[in-house]
């Protein structure tokens, strides 16, 4: 069976290589691309050496208006839930990669795919080190009771803290919270610099030049410390399996299910 794709942020970082890998599927067809800046053009003219005859759309409204089976959304997070919901509306399957989307957004997405009976897959990061990344910090938190996450990314990166280390944080929260030693509000000096309480792990967000996305999990014990890291590259290649993946699971589920370990197997 073949699947009707559709990639809104069509030219993005991540976009650009995603519809390129989707094309050269034998089992997943690009039939709508969403990039406002690129709207009424060629996809051939935004991605440099295909020929895919596509007219890129301005809207996810006007590219839902060919007949799609799965939304892949790779945007901003400022458009992302409306983009999720409008496709949720259509009977349309979503796959969602966009970084900041918050708790609550995901509890409106998750009751909407629920009563349209369609499937969300929502990753902070689909790089497959990342991935991993979060199915072993989950093992260490039922051994570890105190931890905190490190979010690093580039300087000009709007928000914090990023997906990955908002789903980090979800997943760990269904283990427990972090055990504090000393409460951060008896904090003496600024509260800040301990991080924010993000579902009971505290949360460090770095901005800075030279850095693409990492994050970190530090576990401390009684003379006994465990760091697991995931760091990526300035390409979008790490993601491009994961998101692939994630599009040809999304169909067999009900409902929404956020992060990608949670279909890895």
């Amino acid at each position: 069976m073949t699947l009707n794709v559709c990639v809104a942020g069509a030219s993005g970082w991540v976009g650009k290589p995603l519809c390129k890998a989707i094309a050269a599927t034998g089992d997943l067809k690009l039939v709508g691309a969403v990039a406002r800046s690129a709207a009424g053009r060629q996809l051939s003219e935004v991605l440099e050496g295909t020929e895919l005859n596509l007219v890129v759309s301005g809207s996810v409204c006007e590219a839902l208006e060919t007949p799609t089976d799965v939304l892949v959304e790779f945007t901003q997070p400022e458009a992302a839930k409306d983009h999720v919901l409008t496709a949720i509306s259509r009977g349309v399957h979503v796959v969602i990669g966009t970084s900041g989307l918050t708790d609550s957004n995901f509890s409106e997405i998750e009751r909407a795919a629920s009563k349209h009976n369609v499937g969300v897959i929502a990753a902070g990061n689909f790089a497959i080190t990342a991935v991993l990344l979060e199915r072993f910090a989950r093992e260490a938190a039922k051994h570890i009771s105190s931890w905190e996450i490190i979010d690093y990314a580039k300087d000009t990166k709007p928000d914090a803290p990023s997906g990955t280390a908002r789903e980090v944080a979800f997943h760990l929260a269904q283990i427990g919270r972090s055990q504090l030693s000393y409460p951060v509000e008896q904090t003496i000096g600024p509260k800040e610099s301990r991080g924010a309480d993000l579902n009971g792990s505290q949360v460090h967000s770095i901005r800075l030049p030279s850095y693409t996305i990492g994050v970190e999990v530090i576990f401390g014990g009684d003379d006994e410390r465990l760091t697991i890291r995931h760091d990526a590259g300035v390409g979008a290649a790490p993601y491009i399996q994961g998101t692939i993946l994630a599009v040809r699971k999304v169909p067999t589920v009900i409902g929404l299910v956020r992060g990608l370990a949670n279909v890895l197997d």
